[in-house]
């Protein structure tokens, strides 16, 4: 055989060696993963405050998203997520219009990024999670009068804009084959210093405390 042969019978057989060992090894390595979840936001702090949450509707604290997150080294990955959160107004809010024909809501879209860490290997895996990103409001007024409506209304759409946000979180994931499972809590917080937000805010930080359910698949 000659060396020009042996040099092309050589490339083939390692082209050959890496077709077949390549899936079992991204069988073996699992990248990362894709996830839909869902949510609701709950009360803070008063029984008035609970009933107000409930009285307010269960689509306006319902919170829902996507995420992906790859694996950087065992135990961590780099995860980003996009998202609604139903009302990120303060509790005090809720609680002062409860009984009243006043409505006053704040939903959020929002794009964040961040670091999740694991705690273990195994089927069951508690985690923790920090991200950071930004926040679209979108807030609401009704229940005044037509010309009160209408006003407030326009002031919103001359003043909302997009924020600052950031993210704390923890829970548990199980994993079954492909299939993952997740389960946790979400602390969101929007840093909006702007008229509208101070004036339906009360003076209060936009928050968001969530219990969130996740379903996704690895790869």
């Amino acid at each position: 055989m000659q060396r020009s042969d042996m040099r092309i019978f050589r490339t083939a057989l390692l082209a050959t060696a890496i077709a077949i060992l390549l899936p079992h090894a991204s069988q073996a390595q699992e990248h990362g993963s894709v996830s839909g979840f869902t949510g609701f936001t709950v009360a803070q702090s008063s029984p008035i405050s609970t009933l107000a949450s409930v009285s307010s509707g269960v689509g306006s604290n319902l919170n829902f998203g996507g995420r992906v997150a790859f694996t950087l080294a065992p135990g961590f990955e780099a995860v980003g997520e996009v998202g609604r959160i139903g009302n990120v107004l303060p509790t005090v809010v809720d609680s002062t219009l409860a009984f009243s024909r006043v409505d006053l809501r704040a939903s959020a879209l929002y794009g964040e990024g961040g670091m999740r860490a694991f705690a273990g290997n195994g089927t069951v895996r508690p985690y923790v999670e920090a991200t950071g990103g930004f926040a679209h409001l979108n807030v609401r007024a009704v229940g005044f009068n037509a010309t009160v409506d209408d006003l407030l209304g326009l002031g919103v759409g001359l003043t909302s804009r997009t924020s600052p946000s950031a993210g704390l979180g923890g829970g548990v994931t199980f994993q079954s084959g492909r299939l993952m499972l997740d389960a946790g809590y979400r602390y969101k917080k929007i840093f909006a210093r702007d008229f509208v937000t101070s004036l339906f805010g009360g003076g209060k930080d936009l928050t968001s405390h969530q219990v969130v359910f996740g379903a996704g698949v690895r790869f």
